[in-house]
């Protein structure tokens, strides 16, 4: 199994400002937008480390999911929610060649922590030995950072500043997570159910 993210969030959907007044940086001077790259940087690993807790996308980008046998042959859970739309089904066989699955069978099941791909007949189309299936999809919770749940918000902001207070520190300082963030991600941690089945 592979996850590929086929598109990054935009610079402009970033909340540098929100951050700058949650670090309470000054405003006014000349050279405030100096450190752009800097906070753009922290939010970034900030976001990704809530993502991967989580299991969520916080800003709605392309994913690319590979894989080579189904878990379960009427159904295939995605790595990440939420999930929008499915915007390519493919089949791969051993020699590259490529069969795009008609959107007749399939449909999206949505789900807060466990969005599948879900066969319209009985199973999902068979994956050749050797082959693979490609599932292609949107997911987050919107284009925007408005859209983002404001505890999930919040935790990035927490996690950003974390990492630039301590940015002196080293990797020392990765292991430990900032005071209220496990709390604010609780909610949206996958339960692990049944051996992880499905």
């Amino acid at each position: 199994m592979m996850l590929m993210e086929q598109t990054q969030v935009p610079t402009g959907a970033l909340p540098m400002s929100g951050f700058k007044d949650h670090l309470r940086l000054g405003t006014g001077f000349g050279n405030e937008s100096v450190q752009d790259a800097v906070l753009e940087t922290y939010l970034r690993a900030a976001m990704a480390a809530v993502e991967a807790r989580t299991s969520k996308a916080l800003i709605s980008r392309d994913y690319s999911y590979t894989l080579t046998a189904w878990r379960d042959l009427g159904a295939q859970v995605l790595p990440v929610a939420p999930v929008s739309a499915i915007t390519a089904f493919v089949i791969v066989d051993r020699t590259g060649g490529e069969a795009i699955v008609a959107e007749s069978k399939y449909m999206l099941e949505e789900d807060m922590h466990r969005p599948r791909l879900v066969s319209t007949g009985f199973v999902l189309p068979q994956v050749p030995v050797g082959g693979k299936a490609r599932i292609e999809f949107t997911a987050g919770f919107g284009p925007a950072w408005s859209d983002v749940p404001s505890d999930l918000a919040q935790a990035v902001f927490l996690m950003a500043a974390h990492y630039y207070e301590h940015r002196q520190e080293g990797a020392s300082s990765e292991s430990t997570m900032p005071f209220g963030v496990s709390t604010l991600l609780e909610r949206y941690r996958n339960i692990r159910l049944f051996g992880g089945r499905g």
